[in-house]
């Protein structure tokens, strides 16, 4: 039964968290530019009118692909709620964002497909970080469920600071926020149209705005198990790092795909490199 009511909380209150979480960054980046900003549902506004529009596609795949996309994302925060195996959580992500792409790269459209480029590029960017957070999650904990975390004596965050901040780069890649929204971005400032999100309409992008929610929601999730002694420690961590990613996101310009690898690799390796061997010798 406990289980069961796990399940039912991740797949059902952790899209009503992320559309929140999502209205209160645009409220928050509006008040940053001087603006007033959307109200703090507007995100359901627009997924419930984007879900009554007519659907058109280029693709029956486009369909296929966005379903796939949102059940990924949805079973991932299920399975974290259960706490599950980090690995197999990450690799269900995986598949989710991999059919994100095949979608965008189904249809001739430029837009598009440089999108869907550039997603492939960011994926390359940030999981080769995660598996390194979930290889330090297991080298402190012995394992790699999550209970293992929650049954840790101390703090993830004062035995792995270093990648704690690489997570922050996932983090930063995942949310598509500058300077790494180089394959889509929910603000008006993306250069390509709507980058990988270009061919997506209708009920299609509805589903991608549910499962971006869901994503949200997972990869918080991450960073609360840095923290997992206890409740408000976790509240706190949580809204220091996504006030910082909101800060970050609005004083930062866009990288090109090539400074993205660069910085994300050269950093987020060398600083995990650094703290796992913290972690052995010590």
């Amino acid at each position: 039964m406990e289980a069961i009511l796990l399940a039912l909380a991740g797949l059902i209150l952790a899209p009503l968290a992320g559309g929140l979480i999502s209205g209160i960054d645009r409220k928050l980046t509006a008040r940053f530019q001087g603006r007033v900003g959307p109200p703090i549902v507007q995100a359901f506004y627009d997924a419930a009118k984007l879900w009554g529009k007519e659907t058109t596609v280029a693709n029956p795949w486009i369909t296929f692909c966005s379903w796939v996309y949102l059940v990924a994302a949805a079973a991932s925060v299920v399975l974290f709620f259960l706490q599950s195996d980090l690995l197999f959580i990450f690799f269900v992500q995986a598949v989710g964002a991999v059919f994100l792409v095949i979608g965008a790269l189904s249809v001739p459209s430029p837009y598009s497909q440089i999108g869907a480029q550039r997603e492939l590029l960011q994926i390359l960017a940030y999981e080769p970080l995660l598996i390194l957070v979930i290889a330090g999650i297991y080298m402190t904990t012995g394992s790699f469920k999550i209970e293992a975390v929650f049954a840790h004596e101390r703090p993830l965050l004062l035995e792995l600071p270093l990648l704690f901040v690489v997570l922050g780069y996932a983090l930063t890649i995942k949310l598509r926020k500058s300077p790494f929204d180089i394959s889509g971005s929910h603000h008006a400032h993306q250069e390509i149209v709507r980058g990988v999100y270009t061919e997506y309409t209708g009920r299609n992008l509805a589903l991608v705005e549910i499962a971006h929610w869901y994503e949200t929601i997972l990869i918080l999730g991450f960073c609360a198990l840095f923290w997992a002694t206890n409740w408000i420690g976790i509240a706190i961590l949580l809204l220091i790092t996504y006030m910082l990613e909101i800060v970050i996101d609005n004083v930062s310009a866009r990288l090109s795909w090539r400074w993205m690898l660069g910085s994300v690799w050269v950093v987020g390796l060398c600083l995990s490199a650094v703290n796992l061997a913290w972690v052995y010798f010590v």
